[in-house]
């Protein structure tokens, strides 16, 4: 063996390959190869250190903080039951609120198209101004 001093045996009991790109666990700070640097593939103690994970409530999408030693599952349903601003009425809301105020149209679009020269409201079909009669202007439209 020319450089004997190259690469560390795996820290895990079972594998002690010997690496020569060994990796360092960033929270117990032992040496492991390729196949047990995950928390979970080498069971690692202090795991809890770095592997923090916060819920999210599925019904009101707002994180919860969980204290070490508490199961998420539980903290996650105690707001749910308490402390959650979730109103099932606010997922009913309206998308098309934009009514286009030509006289006659009932139509209602998602985004506001607002004409330049008059500032209305409109639907796709009367959103240029020949098309909604547009007074807005005194410069003359092209019927181009």
């Amino acid at each position: 063996m020319e450089l004997p001093w190259l690469g560390e045996h795996c820290s895990e009991r079972t594998c002690k390959q010997l690496d020569f790109l060994p990796l360092e666990c960033d929270a117990c700070r032992a040496v492991f190869c390729k196949d047990h640097i995950r928390y979970d593939d080498h069971k690692c103690s202090s795991a809890y250190k770095k592997n923090v994970q916060v819920p999210v409530c599925p019904l009101c999408n707002s994180p919860i903080p969980v204290q070490k030693g508490e199961v998420p599952d539980i903290v996650v349903g105690a707001h749910m039951d308490k402390d959650c601003k979730y109103n099932p009425a606010q997922q009913k809301q309206r998308i098309f609120t934009n009514k286009c105020l030509k006289p006659g149209c009932k139509r209602k679009e998602m985004m506001k198209l607002v004409c330049e020269q008059c500032g209305g409201n409109f639907c796709i079909k009367h959103r240029h101004p020949l098309d909604h009669d547009c007074k807005g202007s005194s410069h003359p439209t092209s019927k181009a």
